[in-house]
């Protein structure tokens, strides 16, 4: 995929020409709730490990508990992000964005509970303390600039990671991720990763 390439469809819900795996760990947006939050997650299962389909099971409830000594922890949770980008830079979309997706839990943004309310979650593949690939920045810049021009609420800060609104519950993306290297990537509108 091309990051130029991305577009949404004509009703703003779903990436085109993305991998699409429906979630059903989402539902309606309260009445009035606008979109003006973008929360950044990491997320491996099993945990430091890539590849594979153990996450589009976890987002879809279909993971087993016997594949894996971890699963038995997280496979009863119904969860999902909008969006994860693998460490290839592939998207995979599980929620429309029309949608509240249950990728926050408790949390607050500004004093603004509830951020599954009003925000879209995208999670990276990755661990809270191993660098993210220079594929991952450069499409997640990409997305956000798209998500932005779409959903002008959204400002630069408007994007968080996990931490800052669910602090000491939760860590993601964590020390590794690099605020200050993909913030200057989201400022270069060509988009050529030379600042990663």
């Amino acid at each position: 995929m091309h990051e130029a390439s991305l577009q949404l469809d004509k009703n703003a819900e779903w990436l085109e020409n993305v991998n699409r795996v429906v979630s059903p760990n989402c539902d309606a947006r309260p009445d009035g709730a606008g979109i003006d939050l973008l929360v950044i997650h990491s997320i491996s299962l099993p945990p430091g490990e890539y590849g594979g389909s153990y996450i589009d099971q976890l987002f879809t409830n279909t993971l087993s508990k016997e594949e894996h000594p971890y699963f038995a922890q997280v496979a009863d949770l119904r969860v999902s992000s909008h969006l994860m980008i693998n460490r290839r830079g592939r998207i995979t979309q599980y929620v429309p964005f029309s949608s509240r997706a249950w990728h926050v839990g408790r949390s607050a943004f500004n004093g603004r509970e509830e951020c599954n309310d009003y925000s879209i979650g995208i999670e990276l593949e990755g661990c809270d303390d191993t660098p993210y690939t220079r594929e991952q920045y450069r499409v997640l810049a990409a997305v956000t600039r798209l998500l932005m021009s779409n959903w002008p609420a959204i400002k630069k800060d408007h994007i968080v990671g996990h931490c800052d609104i669910a602090p000491g519950r939760k860590t993601d993306p964590g020390p590794a991720f690099d605020w200050k290297a993909f913030f200057k990537l989201l400022d270069d509108e060509s988009g050529n990763g030379d600042r990663i």
